[in-house]
């Protein structure tokens, strides 16, 4: 990984860039689901618009990753739409991707930062758990067919 990779603010020329890349793997590891439709078409609306960010990862100038921190309480953010480029993937990104959502809900006190994902997806998980997300207890009603586990990290 080099060091040149930062972490950038939402703007809205890239919001193309936050679409395409959850839309690539999306394709590879599942399908595209209604729900994933609605955030990625609207995520202005659904997620900046009710105090939720939208983050993006730039090395050497380009885009090559993003995530979304959505607001679901008071201090609960909901850690999702996490993507890096296909050819960019296993050095490291997805790890500096978390520390700063970490670090950023940390800052702004927030209480926790949850998660959905599929236990199809063994690194995925792994790399949860090693920042100290822990599984909890899904709701019968997730929002992603595909979601069979939730994970959950207190910040408080």
């Amino acid at each position: 990984m080099r060091n040149d990779f930062k972490i950038i603010p939402f703007e809205r020329k890239l919001i193309n860039f936050f679409i395409d890349l959850n839309l690539e793997w999306l394709n590879e590891f599942f399908e595209v689901e209604p729900y994933d439709s609605k955030i990625l078409n609207k995520s202005e609306n659904v997620i900046i618009n009710k105090g939720g960010y939208i983050f993006f990862g730039k090395q050497n100038g380009r885009i090559i990753g993003t995530f979304a921190l959505i607001k679901r309480g008071e201090k609960s953010f909901e850690l999702a739409k996490m993507a890096v480029k296909k050819y960019q993937r296993n050095n490291g990104y997805g790890n500096k991707m978390i520390q700063f959502a970490i670090s950023f809900g940390k800052k702004n006190n927030w209480k926790e930062i949850f998660l959905y994902s599929s236990t199809k997806l063994k690194n995925s998980i792994h790399l949860y758990s090693k920042y100290g997300f822990k599984k909890v207890e899904i709701e019968k009603k997730s929002p992603y067919l595909r979601g069979n586990i939730k994970m959950k990290l207190l910040l408080q």
